[in-house]
């Protein structure tokens, strides 16, 4: 299977995502990938790209981005949706062209008459006899006709601006896609990292609790701790093996879901063959809740891509309106035509060239119905809109909050961490000394343990807001315009104002 052309062209002109050689004004993203324009040209012209069954050996964030946005089923969706609005527009650009037709028929004729009236009597015959005469005659027809629409009342024209709003509604929409994808790939390749992580720290726990097990059946045999001290550490030994075996699967099932979202087969052997390759840091980013959703108010590709239907919406209500009005048309129409049978034989041409027009004077007010539909259809896009600025505005502020919340979680467990450390390491020199108890030093263990889980899960759930916070605001790729926004005075004036904050690292 091999990705479309034209998938790759769309993809390399809609959006500027996560590549080497980043542009100047992109920001860098939280795990050290930059947002750089995509490279699907080819040697050969755009070429094509083999579908990546499988990945082995280590995998990146960028490699991961770039795998998605080149074989991801959602994406390549988008951009068959975008085909589809395209032929949509051709078909109604049609309507204002001329269009030819012919047509053409060929065939034998039989007539019977019956002058005496002996059929009339209700005789039978066969063959026609007794009076009856049977007429045979072999006739073709050929015709054309030539038909140019000059005044449809403005239905052909709000039906082609229409179909024009509504492609750049699926190019919004396939960009509102591409968003997605890139932020659930970022949130999903940090949760492979983090559950990585986690399976280090469970095999630490049970490292140190076969340590303390040797530790406690030494003492024991050196007659220094009773038998209860072994037998506490055989049981610490098998409570965290069940850590370490959650872990791994949990780290299994993550990279099933990140290998699912890249598009890649299941692996034959359980366990795909790749390794995410990447790190946790947490950079400073300054955020401004009210500029952010600002921004995402005039960047979200959904709300643009309503805009869009909402000026489609209203070329169908002009649409409906031509139902009151008059058609012309001109016409041209020729035809040829023979009928022929023994000695008789005839021929005809004949023309027709001029004006045709009709005009629905009542139409027991089907117009009047459509037109209700159509504006019912508008005032729905309107609400819709509105409900999709409350929808943005909450996503926003709910990410910002995350933000907040994880930050202040890292911050307060790192300190944590160096605290459980600390008294680990003192619990172990009390015990060494005869001076402290085993179950201090499990109780040291399990809060090092608990402090270090939970720092790696504030990590990770803090890169994982990051990556819906940049969704939301619509910030995580730059993209070409390439169609007319109605509101893109707004986002030109919205973006002038300072949003550096947005894009340090």
């Amino acid at each position: 299977m091999k990705v479309h052309p034209s998938a790759l062209a769309l993809t390399a002109l809609a959006f500027t995502s996560f590549l080497e050689s980043a542009e100047p004004d992109l920001r860098a993203d939280p795990l050290g990938v930059q947002s750089q324009q995509i490279e699907s040209a080819q040697s050969n012209g755009l070429g094509s790209m083999a579908r990546k069954r499988t990945i082995t050996g280590e995998l990146t964030l960028v490699d991961a981005i770039n795998t998605a946005l080149s074989q991801n089923l959602d994406v390549l969706k988008g951009l068959r949706e975008i085909e589809r609005a395209q032929g949509r527009v051709v078909q109604l650009k049609a309507l204002a062209l001329p269009h030819i037709s012919m047509s053409a028929s060929l065939g034998d004729s039989r007539q019977r008459t019956d002058p005496s009236g002996f059929l009339a009597a209700g005789a039978n015959f066969a063959g026609g006899g007794d009076g009856a005469t049977t007429l045979q005659s072999r006739s073709w027809n050929v015709s054309f006709e030539l038909r140019q629409s000059i005044y449809s009342g403005g239905e052909i024209p709000a039906q082609i601006e229409g179909a024009k709003f509504l492609k750049g509604a699926a190019y919004y929409s396939f960009r509102n896609v591409i968003d997605k994808v890139i932020s659930e790939v970022r949130s999903q390749f940090s949760t492979v990292l983090v559950n990585e992580a986690l399976i280090e720290v469970a095999q630490e726990s049970v490292e140190l609790a076969s340590q303390q097990l040797k530790d406690a059946q030494n003492r024991f045999n050196a007659g220094t701790v009773p038998r209860f001290n072994v037998l506490r550490a055989e049981v610490e030994v098998a409570s965290v093996k069940p850590q370490l075996i959650r872990a791994k699967n949990d780290h299994l099932i993550a990279k099933l879901q990140l290998a699912k979202l890249l598009a890649l087969d299941a692996p034959s052997a359980g366990s795909p063959t790749f390794k995410c390759v990447g790190d946790l840091n947490i950079g400073e980013r300054d955020l401004d809740l009210s500029n952010s959703i600002t921004l995402g108010k005039s960047r979200r590709p959904s709300l643009k891509s309503l805009r869009q239907q909402m000026l489609a919406g209203e070329e169908g209500v002009n649409e409906a309106l031509s139902g009151f009005k008059p058609r012309l048309s001109a016409v041209a129409r020729g035809g040829w035509a023979g009928a022929g049978r023994q000695e008789f034989t005839q021929n005809m041409e004949s023309y027709f060239l001029g004006l045709q027009g009709s005009w629905a004077i009542f139409d027991s007010f089907e117009t009047t119905a459509r037109v209700a539909q159509e504006r019912a259809k508008l005032r729905s896009l309107v609400l819709s809109y509105e409900d999709e600025v409350r929808q943005i505005e909450l996503e926003i502020q709910r990410a910002f909050a995350n933000l907040q919340q994880y930050r202040e979680t890292i911050e307060s467990q790192q300190k944590n961490v160096q605290q459980a450390l600390e008294a680990l390491r003192l619990a172990q020199e009390r015990l060494s000394a005869g001076a402290g108890t085993q179950l201090e030093v499990l109780d040291a263990r399990v809060a090092l343990t608990r402090a270090r889980t939970t720092e790696l899960q504030a990590r990770g759930d803090y890169v994982r807001s990051l990556a819906e916070f940049d969704r939301a605001t619509a910030t995580e790729t730059v993209y070409q315009e390439e169609f007319n926004d109605p509101l893109a005075k707004l986002e030109n004036k919205v973006l002038k104002r300072d949003y550096s904050f947005l894009f340090r690292p």
